[in-house]
């Protein structure tokens, strides 16, 4: 089968990490997190665990175990199907080699759900460059899913996909260090949710469903600019832009702006904003003329034309070690997100609209709670 998917100071250093990577490889920790979204009728939770471990300061293996309980109940599930519950349960397995200013990296990770399989495995490359102030970053990824429909077993489709990834950072002066990422993303096979639908007009006051029928193909490129400087009261502000389009019409562009600040010597305060803004895709509609208007059919309101904004505000501690104890340190964080997202052209199906095509636009709030503890040994 081909395969394709720190307090203070060093705190700062960490946030500014998103930037700028050096070669050392990664601290041997035990992450423990744990997750919950609500929002839009849906309910996500689970744990995650993550290992760490090097060995002759060569060679680091990682381990991740993560789970998604979802229970769902969106605005598609609700006029189209019914209420569902189900797990998603992701394994990953990876192995960092340190040579010199390069660290060589491949790991490989599988998801399971009922009706969906993937695994893939991923390729990178970090280069220093000039005195460990530029940075090269390389990768690939190749995976492959499996999809079936639950209560048909007729049905069974794959997809292939690639993600080639290159990235930039410089240090510009001592407090300020510059990034530049550029992704390129290739799919083929079945792309489409086997279970969503579009809708036609029937009637001056109907409407019916008929499937969705996707691209067989679709090329995906995102370049991402950031921006990381720490500020002279001992914080650390990071700032990003990133633009995206694909080969289905849809163009997208966000920005976001971090600060991390250290409270004493072991408490930490995190404040983030983002803004994201997304055209269509070439063969979406909220709603169709006639039954199979194109050859293309797509009303999935993550291909509309949509806005969305997150505010996150996040709060840590660090312990450090003490006799009787042999780890290094341990660090409890947790962070809080509110999004809001806006479609523009995406109707609520659940209003008693009399017309097809007057219903009101659909938005919807959701929350996002993480709490993680690490253990460094």
């Amino acid at each position: 089968m081909q395969l394709t998917r720190s307090v203070g100071w060093l705190l700062v250093l960490l946030f500014l990490s998103q930037a700028v990577t050096a070669a050392v490889l990664p601290e041997d920790r035990f992450d423990l997190l744990v997750h919950r979204y609500e929002g839009g009728g849906m309910n996500i939770k689970g744990p995650s665990i993550l290992v760490r471990k090097s060995f002759a300061d060569k060679v680091a293996v990682n381990a991740n175990y993560y789970v998604d309980a979802v229970t769902a109940a969106s605005i598609d599930v609700i006029t189209t199907a019914s209420r569902y519950s189900e797990n998603r349960i992701e394994k990953s397995l990876g192995v960092d080699y340190l040579h010199g200013k390069s660290i060589y990296s491949i790991s490989y990770s599988t998801s399971s759900e009922k009706d969906f399989e993937a695994e893939s495995v991923h390729f990178d490359l970090s280069q220093d460059f000039f005195g460990d102030l530029t940075t090269l970053t390389l990768g690939y990824s190749q995976g492959e899913d499996d999809i079936s429909r639950n209560k048909d077993a007729t049905f069974s489709a794959e997809a292939d996909r690639q993600h080639f990834r290159i990235g930039l950072s410089q240090v510009l002066t001592r407090d300020l260090v510059a990034s530049l990422k550029h992704e390129l993303i290739t799919d083929e096979g079945y792309l489409n949710n086997p279970y969503r639908s579009v809708r036609y007009v029937t009637g001056p006051f109907s409407y019916s469903f008929q499937p969705e029928r996707y691209p067989g193909t679709r090329t995906s490129e995102a370049t991402t600019l950031g921006m990381s400087y720490y500020l002279p009261w001992r914080a650390g502000l990071h700032g990003e832009f990133r633009m995206y389009d694909d080969s289905w019409g849809v163009k997208a562009n966000s920005w976001q702006v971090k600060l991390i600040q250290p409270l004493g010597q072991s408490w930490t305060l995190e404040t983030r904003y983002r803004t994201y803004s997304q055209s269509d895709a070439d063969f979406y509609s909220d709603l169709f003329p006639y039954q199979n208007a194109s050859n293309f059919l797509a009303r999935d309101k993550e291909l509309s034309d949509f806005d969305s904004t997150v505010f996150g505000v996040g709060i840590g501690v660090q312990f450090n070690r003490t006799k009787q104890h042999t780890f290094n340190r341990a660090g409890l964080h947790l962070w809080f997100d509110k999004f809001n997202f806006d479609y523009n052209n995406f109707r609520d199906l659940r209003s008693d609209s009399p017309v097809p095509g007057s219903e009101p636009l659909y938005s919807f709030d959701a929350t996002v709670t993480r709490l993680l503890f690490t253990v460094w040994y």
